[in-house]
């Protein structure tokens, strides 16, 4: 390793896990966050012990009366007295302790032994860096590369993550809207349709704003050999939900507003039509049937009508599944369809009710946790539908609309299920949200890996330094701070919590903001060579007649 001393260490820190150097840093090459190293003697062998400074405090500086006149730089005051200028001043370092990068673990061990007065503490090198930081190695299998260190040269220190880290303690993207948190989730879905991975990806997007991905099927860097990524879009128009595919739960979020009576009968009416049909397939006409088979009150045969309960329970179901594109009584989903190796879906929900969607997602999450434990347990075959012999990954845009804190959604109790219960069967979630605030903590908690983008809400601040327990708070004072497409990354799939610059799109990406005054000259210029257009065909009299009119109407 290439050694830089840029200080000395003055002495411990105010925590047991920090120390303070004295550097004079005349380059500013010692920023916020950067990697230093000093040398330590751990199990009889010196090793470099690895520290990211948290802190800068200038304790020599110019004194207050060189800027006294502001037309005058202190520099040249400080060379007319006989000071050395900028070589005079120092600044204290508060370096919090890595550890050693162990290469049998994986991960940094605390030798938990301050380093000596008077060390020499070194900056450390961009190879070094690339080789400790990141759990995988750029292009490598089970590698996400998703961007490179930030306080280096763009691309000097590549960072990637540990997919198996993510998918198997799941993954939550945080940000501001225009922190680029849309741009992140389609760089690593990039990743995951690279060769190196193959992954089996569903992605719930609720703006329809990754269709651009399909442009990866044509691309060179995604393809291997006989590999090449598949992108199915499935169109609001194109989305079904089997209605016998609903739980009790579904239907009783699809009906709001039910009585006692109408809960009661509406139970009955469900697990009837689940025990008199076969396979538990049965038709919306069936379930009404069902709902009238169980009424408690009696019908009126001569006018042919139910009982208030009846007729109102009736009314609601047919209103909600009847007069719906999406609840279908044969159609559905099929989870082939959704899943396989090599593949993102995209289910696109931009045109869907909120309600609906939330209905839609859970059904999903359910069946395909249903179908992969099912599986994992040898209760299905390959001749089966619900046979799933892979891992799957489902990332989940504007969470906080599926899992809503304080509020009852339907999904929020399937993604606590999956969350908690998942990681068991191969099924793992990401999170994507804007206000974390509003996302159910026990969902944020769960989620192990975290890329956290620019936050400014207070609200949203501190619900991430409550959910969030690898992050420091030296990083979470960064938070507002970050400009567009800086990240903090920390959890299961790095070694440490890290600060990175996330690289460029291979495709388009779909997530842009409209340009109102652009597109408003563009239609005024359009509207305008329209009417010229229109004026010139017309007959020279006609157009004198249009005139005059014009004339006396603006008279």
């Amino acid at each position: 390793m290439t050694q830089l001393c840029i200080g000395t260490v003055k002495g411990p820190g105010e925590t047991p896990n920090e120390f303070t150097i004295i550097a004079p840093d005349p380059e500013r090459r010692v920023k916020h966050g950067e990697f230093v190293y000093y040398y330590a003697y751990v199990d009889g062998e010196e090793r470099p012990i690895l520290g990211r400074i948290t802190a800068r405090r200038a304790v020599k500086i110019y004194p207050d009366g060189f800027m006294a006149d502001p037309t005058v730089p202190p520099r040249e005051v400080a060379a007319l007295l006989g000071f050395q200028g900028q070589d005079d001043e120092l600044f204290e370092l508060t370096v919090a302790v890595l550890g050693y990068h162990h290469q049998a673990f994986g991960d940094f061990i605390n030798p938990r032994v301050p380093p000596e007065g008077g060390a020499p503490v070194y900056i450390a090198d961009d190879d070094y860096l690339a080789d400790v930081l990141s759990k995988r190695k750029r292009a490598e299998r089970g590698s996400a590369h998703l961007g490179s260190l930030l306080s280096r040269e763009p691309g000097a220190v590549p960072l990637a993550l540990d997919v198996q880290g993510f998918t198997s303690t799941h993954l939550a993207i945080i940000a501001s809207t225009g922190s680029g948190k849309s741009y992140l989730a389609g760089v690593l879905l990039e990743e995951l349709m690279m060769p190196y991975n193959r992954a089996a990806v569903m992605v719930i997007d609720p703006h329809g704003e990754y269709n651009t991905l399909q442009e990866a099927q044509n691309l060179a860097a995604f393809a291997e050999g006989n590999y090449k990524p598949k992108v199915r879009i499935f169109r609001p128009d194109m989305i079904r939900v089997r209605i016998d595919s609903l739980s009790l739960a579904d239907l009783r979020y699809l009906l709001p507003n039910l009585s006692e009576k109408m809960h009661y009968q509406l139970t009955r009416a469900f697990n009837f039509a689940r025990r008199s049909s076969k396979n538990n397939h049965y038709t919306l006409e069936q379930f009404l049937y069902a709902i009238r088979q169980v009424a408690e009150g009696k019908r009126d045969e001569e006018e042919g009508e139910d009982d208030p309960t009846t007729g109102a329970l009736i009314w609601r179901v047919n209103s909600a599944l009847r007069n719906s594109s999406i609840f279908n009584d044969f159609e559905n989903l099929e989870l082939d369809e959704l899943f396989e190796p090599g593949q993102v879906t995209v289910v696109q929900l931009n045109e869907v009710d909120q309600r609906e969607q939330q209905v839609i997602a859970a059904t999903m999450l359910r069946r395909i946790y249903q179908a992969r434990m099912d599986t994992a347990k040898g209760k299905v075959t390959r001749e089966d539908k619900g046979y799933v012999p892979f891992p799957v990954f489902c990332l989940l845009e504007e969470a906080h609309n599926y899992a809503p804190a304080n509020a009852d959604a339907v999904s929020s109790d399937v993604l606590k299920t999956v969350l908690s219960e998942g990681r068991k069967f191969g099924v793992s979630v990401g999170l994507i949200s804007q206000r974390p605030g509003k996302l159910d903590s026990d969902v944020l908690s769960q989620c192990m890996t975290q890329c956290i983008m620019r936050i400014t809400n207070p609200i949203d601040q501190n619900r991430i330094a409550e959910s969030v327990e690898s992050v420091g708070r030296d990083l979470l004072r960064e938070l507002p701070s970050l400009s567009k497409g800086q990240v903090i990354v920390s959890g299961a799939s790095v070694n440490t919590p890290v600060l990175l610059r996330v690289r460029s799109r291979i495709t388009t990406h779909g997530g842009e903001s409209v340009n109102a005054p652009e597109e408003w000259a563009q239609w005024f210029e359009r509207d305008q060579a329209a009417l010229n257009a229109r004026d010139s065909a017309l007959p020279i009299d006609r157009r004198a007649d249009q005139e005059e009119d014009g004339d006396i109407l603006f008279a």
